[in-house]
């Protein structure tokens, strides 16, 4: 993509993603992530209504009478996107490219945070970390960001999920809510890195899919191309046990993937490229919000 293309791609994304998380997002995300890194501000007397698990037994036994500890919420989060730029990304038969869709979700979520005044970095990620982004802010940093989402380009093809959650799970100290943006179709298990990085980080897994790759289409005989090993391979799609095979395939794929987050208590969602991520977001945020 040449200078003049990007620069006007950054533009456009910025103009639509900036009305998108003022005027839509702002209000769910500030209430499904505030509060979510807390420090110690005093105790008072136990009240009525009180949770339990916030008495402070040691002030509670020297007075004789129950006290809680008092938190306040820090006003600063810092976000951090996990953003998958394998060579998968770069398919796309139902709407949008998924890394191009990928690429708008986390430009949104970037902005989101921005409004609410928190600092936003980038791991950029393959079957390595192709790019760490420091978590900074202001609206040069906020561009920086962007260009990247677009113009990037990875020197590997493969996906290594596990790998890159270690990498944050290592680079980022402090807690924060972090975003992963795949489409999470990889050979390795990351049950074990995803279980450690959802415990010390706020983890929120997005699968972006585009919705052929769930069914085969009955086209024939055709040549399909694995975008990240290089291998190919003829299929005859008029086959109806074929068809059958590929679909088993992706619904097992997806409930192995969704039990992963399950068992690791990560909020995840799945959003296909042809469908209205700003809906599926705000849902997201609500059912947050709510808990």
């Amino acid at each position: 993509m040449e200078a003049s293309e990007l620069l006007k791609k950054v533009r456009q994304i910025e103009i639509k993603t900036r009305g998108l998380s003022q005027n839509i997002f702002a209000g769910e995300y500030h209430s499904a992530f505030k509060g979510r890194g807390v420090t110690f501000a005093e105790v008072r007397e136990y009240q009525y209504g009180d949770d339990i698990r916030d008495i402070d037994w040691n002030v509670t036994a020297r007075n004789n009478h129950p006290y809680v500890k008092v938190y306040e919420e820090e006003r600063e989060l810092t976000v951090v996107l996990l953003i998958d730029v394998s060579n998968s990304g770069k398919f796309g038969a139902v709407g949008s490219i998924k890394r191009e869709f990928i690429s708008e979700i986390a430009a949104t979520l970037a902005f989101s945070a921005t409004q609410n005044k928190d600092k936003v970095g980038v791991i950029f990620f393959s079957d390595k970390v192709e790019k760490f982004i420091p978590p900074g802010k202001g609206r040069r940093h906020m561009l920086l960001i962007i260009r990247e989402l677009l113009g990037f380009q990875p020197e590997n093809k493969g996906t290594d999920v596990a790998y890159a959650l270690r990498f944050l799970t290592d680079a980022i100290k402090k807690r924060c809510t972090t975003f992963m943006i795949s489409d999470f179709i990889a050979q390795n298990d990351y049950s074990q890195a995803l279980t450690i990085c959802g415990k010390k980080h706020d983890l929120t897994a997005i699968q972006v899919y585009d919705k052929r790759e769930a069914t085969l289409p009955n086209v024939g005989l055709v040549k399909l191309l694995d975008s990240e090993t290089g291998q190919t391979k003829w299929v005859n799609t008029s086959s109806k046990k074929v068809r059958n095979l590929y679909g088993k395939w992706w619904y097992e794929h997806q409930q192995v993937m969704n039990d992963r987050f399950v068992k690791s208590k990560v909020n995840h969602t799945s959003i296909a490229t042809d469908e209205d991520y700003v809906k599926a977001l705000m849902t997201m945020f609500k059912m947050r919000g709510v808990r």
